[in-house]
């Protein structure tokens, strides 16, 4: 797996990367999967329905859980956030480079869950009392209060896009120096690249993936309950 981001289409200036492109391949197999999912509709769920309602419960409880039984119509997103994370941090798996190493997707992620926080926030709060709660203690913290929301964003996406880039980074010098060294002891037997790395491609591959994901995703939630609580709590 190379470092750097694939250029898969040029013209002129203007590449789309393998990012987009499995941006695009995980976007397609989920909606094929809630289309067939729900194609023909069961009293008593079976197969794909019933995973689907399995998978829908369980956004739902967790929403109700980390937002309140109030905020379910954000479970949408945060359900179509989680899995589309979880989907495309997992493709690692299959030696392809996972789509949050790719700086801009997190950081569009990041970007959409921003709006959304400052969106409700002053849909609940109106702008008046938004203002006055950035202000808060005093006026003169504004200024302060307002650098710290920007910088939400940058900060939700580096913590993803570091750890998942990590994990890639430490495989692959693993990989070059397990290849390396068993070229040195056994020739062209590849012997030292079989076993040795399974444990490190649990943690990074499947463990670290399903972690940042949820991470993420609960960021997601708590800042966005948390930007629509009333002044009074």
């Amino acid at each position: 797996m190379e470092l750097g981001t694939k250029k898969i289409i040029g013209i002129g200036n203007f590449y789309i990367t393998e990012t987009v492109i499995w941006s695009l391949i995980i976007s397609v197999i989920m909606i094929v999967f809630a289309l067939l999912a729900t194609r023909k509709m069961q009293k008593v769920p079976k197969g794909l329905q019933a995973y689907a309602e399995w998978i829908v419960d369980f956004i739902y409880n967790w929403v109700g859980q980390v937002m309140g039984s109030d905020k379910l119509k954000f479970a949408p997103y945060i359900g179509t956030l989680f899995i589309f994370l979880l989907l495309g941090n997992l493709i690692g798996l299959f030696d392809i480079r996972p789509i949050t190493t790719n700086l801009n997707t997190p950081f569009a992620l990041a970007t959409i869950t921003f709006v959304m926080i400052h969106y409700n926030a002053v849909k609940t709060r109106r702008l008046g009392g938004y203002i006055k709660h950035l202000s808060e203690p005093n006026f003169l913290m504004l200024p302060i209060n307002l650098l710290s929301e920007l910088s939400f964003p940058l900060s939700l996406s580096f913590r993803l896009f570091g750890n998942i880039l990590g994990g890639v980074v430490i495989m692959k010098l693993l990989y070059m120096a397990l290849e390396k060294l068993s070229a040195l002891l056994t020739g062209s037997i590849p012997i030292f690249i079989i076993a040795i790395p399974l444990p490190l491609n649990f943690f990074f591959d499947i463990f670290e993936s399903v972690l940042q994901a949820y991470v993420f995703t609960m960021l997601t939630m708590a800042f966005i309950a948390n930007a629509m609580k009333p002044k009074e709590e």
